[in-house]
C-alpha cells in the first residue's frame, strides 16, 4: 500500500519580489503568484487528491485552494506546516538584513542549522513539528494521494527529513515559489519521485526562478 504525498511550496507574493523575510507576517499572494497557482491546479488536475492540508498563512491556503478547484475539495490548514518565525528578521529586506545582521547572515548561509533566530525559531523546531504534521497527516489517511501546501523552509526540512538527511542540508536543496515535491510510503520507507519541480511555469509569462 503506497501512501503519496504532494508538496508544494505557495506561489509568489510581493514580499518575495521584494526579497523580504515572511515568516508568519501573513501575506497574500500576488498576481504572479496566483498565476503561478493556477499553473500548478491545471499540472495536477488529473491527479486523485483524496485529501489536502496546508500552513494557516493565507499565501499558503489560497495556493492550495486554487490548485483544488478542480477537485472539489477543501485545504484543512494545520499548524505544523507554519512558515519559520524568522523573529526580528520578519519584514526586513534581504538587503537591510545583510548590513544589520552580518555574522547571524553569514552563520545562517554557512551553518543555517545552528541558527535560532532572535525572537524566533531555529530549523530544528520547524522540522519537529512539520514533520509531526506529515506522520500524523499520514496516518490518518494511509493508502491515499494528500495535497500538502507549504513554505520554503518547511518544504526544505521535510525534504531534507524524508530522505534521511539532517538540517546543515538546507542550502543544497531548491525550493522556488509554486514548486511542486512528490513523496511515496511505501512499507515504511519514504521514496523520492521528483523534488523542485516547476516545469509547469516554463511557459509563464514574466517567470523569474526564485528560491527566496
Amino acid at each position: 500500500m503506497t501512501t503519496r504525498i504532494l508538496l508544494v511550496r505557495h506561489g509568489r507574493t510581493e514580499w518575495n519580489k521584494g526579497e523580504i523575510f515572511r515568516g508568519t507576517v501573513d501575506i497574500p499572494l500576488d498576481d504572479q503568484g496566483r498565476r503561478e497557482a493556477a499553473c500548478a491546479r491545471d499540472w495536477l488536475r488529473s491527479e486523485k487528491l483524496d485529501a489536502a492540508y496546508a500552513s494557516p498563512l493565507f499565501r499558503a491556503m489560497e495556493t492550495a485552494q486554487i490548485i483544488l478547484e478542480p477537485h472539489g475539495l477543501s485545504a484543512t490548514p494545520h499548524p505544523g506546516l507554519t512558515d519559520l518565525n524568522y523573529g526580528d528578521w520578519q519584514g526586513v529586506s534581504l538587503g537591510e538584513v545583510r548590513q544589520k545582521y552580518p555574522e547571524l547572515y553569514r552563520m545562517w548561509k554557512q551553518t543555517p542549522h545552528t541558527v535560532v533566530f532572535p525572537n524566533g525559531e531555529g530549523l530544528a523546531s520547524v522540522r519537529d513539528r512539520a514533520l509531526g504534521a506529515v506522520q500524523e497527516i499520514v496516518t490518518r489517511h494511509l493508502g491515499k494521494t494528500v495535497l500538502l501546501a507549504a513554505h520554503r523552509v518547511v518544504n526544505k526540512v521535510l525534504v531534507m527529513a524524508l530522505l534521511g538527511l539532517d538540517n546543515s542540508h538546507f542550502w543544497r536543496i531548491g525550493q522556488d515559489t509554486a514548486a511542486v515535491n512528490e513523496f511515496d510510503l511505501e512499507d515504511g520507507v519514504w521514496i523520492c519521485r521528483r523534488v523542485n519541480d516547476t516545469c509547469h511555469l516554463r511557459e509563464l509569462e514574466g517567470r523569474v526562478t526564485h528560491d527566496f
